[in-house]
């Protein structure tokens, strides 16, 4: 085992795809938990398929695809929340309605311009070769914000993830923090797109989360316990991925329910027993 991952790590593209889904893992847990507990964790798979169609529209353009994707992603995410509390538009639906539309967009201006290729695939399913030196920098710093402000903002964030209206009554700008979250996950969604794919990068915020929900109760328990999961999960994916030569999106959400059906039968056993 430690011969196979000298071996995986002396790949500087590999060693790249670690540092950046380390930390993406690492922000898809804390946000997940909050996410999975509000009854909005759909909110990443909505995110993602606006950030395919972001990809979509750079690659058209010949940009980079970060620095068009994320602005987008962060303007949907926006959008996600006014259409669905101001409007008759709720949750589920005006994600379905964002999502499937700009999935759409995406694959009709692949289709129109570079057509389906590989380059179309590694962004539906994710790629390791995708990360370049830019986008490993730019991905590091973006999470590490996120990481920071997430710890910053601990309290509020517990607080309007269990009773808003406590927290309203508290004083707390209960619109405000859940924005914050909402454009925490959506760059957290886009940077974690280029190595899970659009289609599988959802996994990362609610595998973790709902594994560690089967085992502990407290919200500090599941955050810390689903921060942990995740990027065990991540680095036994990888792994398997460069083992068997899979997909290392497909092999890390394969990873992640292993682990969950793991929990979930703990979870199922008596308390006593389990302690």
């Amino acid at each position: 085992m430690i011969d196979l991952i000298r071996e995986l790590l002396s790949y500087s593209f590999i060693l790249r795809a670690f540092v950046v889904g380390m930390l993406v893992a690492l922000c898809s847990a804390l946000l997940g938990v909050s996410l999975v507990l509000k009854r909005y964790s759909m909110i990443g798979h909505g995110l993602s398929h606006v950030g395919f169609g972001a990809l979509s529209v750079a690659m058209a353009m010949n940009l980079a695809p970060l620095k068009v994707s994320i602005p987008v992603v962060v303007i949907a995410a926006f959008l996600l929340l006014r259409i669905s509390e101001n409007s008759k538009i709720r949750g589920d639906a005006a994600i379905a309605l964002i999502s499937s539309s700009f999935i759409a967009i995406g694959v009709i201006i692949a289709s129109l311009t570079t057509g389906m290729n590989a380059d179309v695939y590694n962004f539906l399913f994710g790629s390791i070769l995708a990360m370049s030196n830019e986008d490993v920098f730019l991905s590091t710093l973006l999470s590490i914000i996120v990481l920071l402000l997430f710890i910053f903002f601990y309290n509020k964030i517990f607080a309007v993830t269990f009773d808003e209206n406590f927290a309203r009554a508290t004083g707390t700008n209960v619109g405000i923090y859940n924005m914050m979250i909402a454009l925490l996950t959506a760059v957290t969604i886009v940077v974690g797109m280029r190595i899970m794919g659009a289609l599988l990068i959802s996994s990362l915020i609610i595998f973790p989360a709902l594994s560690s929900m089967q085992i502990f109760r407290s919200f500090r328990g599941v955050i810390i316990t689903s921060a942990i999961i995740s990027m065990i999960c991540f680095f036994f994916g990888m792994i398997v991925s460069y083992k068997f030569d899979t997909p290392a999106g497909a092999s890390i959400v394969l990873v992640n329910l292993f682990t969950f059906i793991i929990c979930y039968m703990i979870g199922l056993l008596p308390r006593k027993v389990r302690e």
